[in-house]
């Protein structure tokens, strides 16, 4: 970090001033969502203003019906659903045959389970989800925490020192802020701001530095003179603005590496004081370069724009009028049940007819020689209000995508299986824009965990992860035991895929005996997989005697060459032989050889206890025989 009282004064003006340009052109969208959070919590009676501000709008008569009847929070639920079915589990290919990289790319593979599960991933991407269908587009950021993981010792001032590990978080749209909001995504920026309201105290612990506190809104990070306040009114909260006391906004810069700057630029400020001025501090993109520790999932793509589109922004004009429709089918209502009741000027008491109406029983006293008091005839409700209801209820279903039998689980009329199945499939291709979009940024988020570990975890680490057979495993690693390169998906996109079709088709496969081996059995790693897809889980707690001694014969392989190997009396020799014939016949090993003569020694030591045992147990059958 380069010193110096005037340059970190240039530095913070000079973001303050890209900041306030970038929120300022971001403003509209910012109104938009805000508006969505609005009409999703049931506070539909919101407009943007030409001031800039989202307000509420009065009745025009104090009569008037301003009930809700909010379809759009059903859908975003029905939607929610789905989504949060996506199967993002990922599978790290290996870059070669070798068995090397065959085991690399199984670590790799186990180590992003582990953290993910570590970061508890699905509750992330449910938030992720509800912002991105809200707003429209929603952020990961994957850092590393140098103040986690496991306690290594106490550095000279007596402070703990632990490994570290990969943190991920959500981000909503409302704290980036990109260098041109037209940019069609993340990779076409040159920069990118993550502005967040933190508490003054937690600025000091983390940065090291004191700075003065500011009431702050928490949705556009303006300072206290924003109008608005929390916005309550005596049924819902308004979504306008929420402000906080005691906070502070740190602005962090993240610049793309250039020419000029070959590790890119982070500048991180708050208030007037400059937090810290240097290079990318993560390597997240490909092929190890350093780049933003972001990654974007959008509701809907949107052409020319770096953030994307709500569903609830299409929603809102049909919700408005649905609304209408049905509050002045209720007046209408209203005035058939009430009756409008017609009376001549000083011939009742007007005060005591408009206070209590017309109660059963009631004796109504009105002026002698004046008209009796009559009810004015209104007729019934005109059939033009139900079919604009049933109208603009089918326009929800062609606009959202969403139809009655996803929602309500309602069918139209006497359906048959295969007609409720397409619908199904319509339902779900309307949905296949999001789904893939968070599948590849959770693809994205686990890349960018292999390469922080493989960046920072330069020393051997232990590290608690799952086996092939579902059982807890302790190993060492370090960044240079994993590839980073090929990630792929574990299964294709299962949102089109019930969990009852699922199992049926594994079940048709065991049938077929296609999981089967040549012995016409299942093998345990086999079975584990099985009953994961089934639901059931791993419930044999004992663990595969011959996988354990695989496991062993693979570590050997991967000893070989660093420290002396010696077969064991217990080894499953035939097991251990197979797997190191498998390691010998790799070029790697085939070209050096000194490795080769090691590896051959090591078989060869397999073959003489295999053959010991043979014949240990051809002369106990011999003995049987002549007893």
């Amino acid at each position: 970090m380069r010193e110096g009282k005037f340059f970190a004064e240039d530095v913070v003006a000079e973001v303050r001033k890209d900041y306030d340009r970038r929120r300022e052109d971001r403003k509209p969208l910012e109104l938009q969502w805000q508006l969505n959070m609005n009409f999703v919590n049931g506070n539909q009676y919101m407009q943007i203003m030409p001031t800039g501000d989202v307000q509420e709008f009065g009745k025009q008569y104090f009569w008037q019906e301003r009930e809700v009847y909010n379809h759009i929070v059903s859908v975003l639920e029905t939607r929610m659903s789905k989504l949060v079915r996506v199967n993002t589990g990922v599978t790290v290919r290996p870059f070669s045959n070798d068995e090397s990289d065959i085991q690399s790319a199984k670590l790799s593979t186990s180590l992003i389970s582990a953290v993910a599960e570590q970061n508890e991933l699905p509750s992330l991407i449910n938030d992720a989800v509800a912002w991105s269908e809200v707003a429209g587009s929603c952020f990961f950021k994957v850092t590393w925490d140098k103040n986690a993981g496991d306690l290594l010792g106490t550095d000279s001032k007596k402070n703990p020192v632990r490994v570290g590990e990969a943190r991920i978080t959500v981000v909503p749209p409302f704290e980036i802020f990109p260098d041109n909001v037209c940019a069609g995504s993340l990779e076409e920026c040159l920069s990118v701001i993550h502005a967040k309201a933190y508490p003054v105290e937690e600025i000091k612990d983390r940065w090291g530095v004191e700075v003065d506190g500011e009431e702050v809104n928490v949705f556009t990070l303006d300072n206290a003179a924003v109008a608005g306040g929390l916005g309550y009114n005596a049924s819902v909260g308004n979504v306008i603005s929420s402000k906080v006391d005691g906070y502070a906004v740190v602005i962090e810069r993240y610049t793309r590496p250039s020419k000029e700057k070959p590790d890119g630029e982070l500048v991180i400020i708050a208030g007037d004081k400059l937090l810290y001025c240097g290079g990318l501090p993560y390597v997240t993109d490909v092929a190890g370069r350093k780049g933003f520790p972001f990654a974007q999932t959008n509701c809907i793509k949107k052409v020319g724009s770096f953030f994307g589109t709500s569903v609830v922004e299409r929603l809102i004009p049909l919700q408005r009028s649905y609304n209408a429709v049905k509050n002045r089918k209720h007046e209408y209502l209203n005035r058939i049940s009430m009756g409008i009741l017609a009376v001549e000027d000083g011939s009742v008491d007007m005060d005591n007819l408009e206070e209590e109406g017309l109660s059963p029983g009631k004796v109504l006293i009105y002026r002698q020689g004046s008209n009796i008091p009559r009810f004015i005839e209104t007729g019934s409700v005109p059939a033009d209000f139900s079919n604009e209801e049933e109208r603009l209820l089918s326009e929800f279903v062609t606009v959202s995508g969403v139809s009655e039998l996803s929602k309500y689980s309602q069918t139209y009329g006497n359906m048959s299986g295969k007609a409720i199945s397409l619908l199904v499939n319509q339902d779900d291709t309307r949905m296949s824009l999001s789904t893939t979009s968070l599948r590849l940024c959770i693809k994205r988020v686990c890349r960018m965990l292999l390469y922080l570990y493989k960046q920072f975890a330069t020393e051997k680490r232990l590290k608690r992860i799952s086996g092939e057979n579902g059982e807890p495993e302790l190993t060492y690693f370090t960044g240079n035991d994993l590839q980073c390169e090929d990630i792929v998906f574990d299964t294709s996109d299962d949102v089109t895929e019930t969990a009852t079709e699922k199992r049926n088709m594994v079940l048709e496969l065991i049938r077929m005996g296609v999981l089967a081996e040549e012995n016409g059995t299942m093998s345990p790693r086999t079975k584990v997989k099985v009953l994961e897809m089934l639901g059931i889980g791993n419930w044999e707690s004992a663990k595969d005697v011959d996988e354990t001694q695989r496991k062993r014969a693979m570590r050997e392989n991967l000893a070989l060459g660093k420290e002396m190997l010696c077969a064991c009396p217990y080894d499953d020799h035939g097991l251990h032989i197979e797997e190191h014939v498998k390691c010998l016949l790799e070029d790697s090993v085939l070209k050096d050889e000194k490795l080769y003569k090691e590896m051959d020694a090591h078989i060869k030591e397999h073959q003489m206890f295999a053959l010991m045992a043979t014949s240990q147990t051809s002369a106990q059958s011999q003995e049987q025989q002549h007893k």
